[in-house]
């Protein structure tokens, strides 16, 4: 899918993100896994991440990011709830009308998507679309993900690599020629690499096949050097096709945010893109790969640093299981972070 920059558009109107609770350092998971804490660093660039308490689910943590993004819009009414989740809370349901129903949005359209890793920018384009539709005046992106829970704690391949977390935005109508206006979009999706990143049990194709799902298939499975190939290409070629079809030059870039694979992942992505390290904001040292929430927790984490101001020009770029890509384009606007409203 590709969108120009023309007409009505969504403009951020309001950001907020949180992370689990419980921070895992790469000590204690290194003790479990019979490995070196600097093995899992010099691999990952990872220093720690933050799980899930028991009990606690991925609307948990989405209810929380979208009560700071709608704080920082002021609390507008929206017309529709995207929740970008690979980690649903059930099979079925959809999992975005509880998170709808415990902001107290009422009974406004809300629904999961799920692109993976790239789930949040996937949410930005949706988002557009409905508000350029003329149906919609303004909505809630959610992008959060819960990957401890389907990923194999004795696993030293995957285990030390993702965290929980949840980001989101509010969108408004607006023009492009505004601040925060999303501007040119494209995503894409090649499902010859489903087996690169796949949890193979819970679905209907395991039920339907009568086969009873054994704890291994129900762990998440990745082929590493095949993911970092396909992210850091076509990562790059989506940022490189936003930033020409806004009339922007790589030059006019303030700050790639790209999807926080691990630390590799995106140095080569900017080196493909062709900026320059410090122009790709990374925070996945801190956080670790958050799937769908690492967009918007890697935007907060620019903006409470410093690092993101206002009137930047900024390309957000992901790639996930699927498989799946894409890449958007905006002028920062003036904006706060929201903060939890006290309970």
């Amino acid at each position: 899918m590709r969108s120009g920059t023309g007409g009505v558009t969504a403009v951020i109107a309001g950001i907020g993100a949180v992370t689990a609770d419980r921070l895992v350092k790469n000590d204690e998971l290194a003790r479990r896994l019979d490995v070196t804490p600097d093995w899992i660093r010099v691999r990952t660039g990872i220093e720690q991440r933050y799980v899930l308490a028991p009990g606690e689910a991925t609307s948990d943590l989405a209810v929380r990011a979208g009560r700071r993004a709608l704080a920082a819009a002021g609390d507008p009414d929206v017309d529709f709830v995207i929740l970008a989740t690979c980690t649903p809370d059930h099979t079925f349901p959809s999992t975005a009308p509880s998170v709808a129903t415990r902001l107290g949005l009422g009974t406004v359209t809300a629904f999961d998507l799920n692109a993976a890793c790239s789930g949040f920018v996937y949410g930005l384009s949706a988002g557009t679309g409905l508000i350029a539709s003329g149906a919609f005046r303004s909505g809630l992106v959610i992008g959060a993900d819960a990957i401890s829970t389907i990923v194999d704690h004795d696993d030293p391949v995957t285990a030390p690599i993702f965290g929980d977390g949840a980001g989101a935005v509010v969108l408004r109508a607006g023009s492009p020629d505004e601040p925060g206006g999303l501007l040119a979009q494209t995503t894409g999706s090649d499902g010859s690499l489903l087996d690169t990143l796949i949890t193979p049990s819970g679905g209907s194709r395991q039920r339907a096949a009568g086969v009873a799902p054994d704890p291994v298939s129900s762990y998440l499975r990745m082929e590493g050097r095949l993911v970092f190939r396909h992210a850091v290409q076509r990562m790059a070629q989506a940022a490189r096709d936003v930033v020409a079809r806004t009339g922007w030059t790589v030059d006019d870039v303030d700050l790639l945010v790209a999807h926080q694979a691990n630390e590799r992942i995106l140095t080569a992505t900017a080196g493909e893109v062709g900026l320059p390290p410090e122009k790709a904001f990374s925070n996945v040292d801190r956080v670790a790969n958050t799937s769908a929430a690492s967009i918007p927790l890697a935007l907060v984490d620019a903006l409470e640093s410093g690092v993101l101001r206002p009137g930047a020009k900024v390309v957000l770029a992901g790639f996930g299981g699927g498989a799946t890509w894409g890449a958007t384009t905006l002028v920062w606007p003036d904006i706060a972070v929201g903060t939890e409203p006290a309970a």
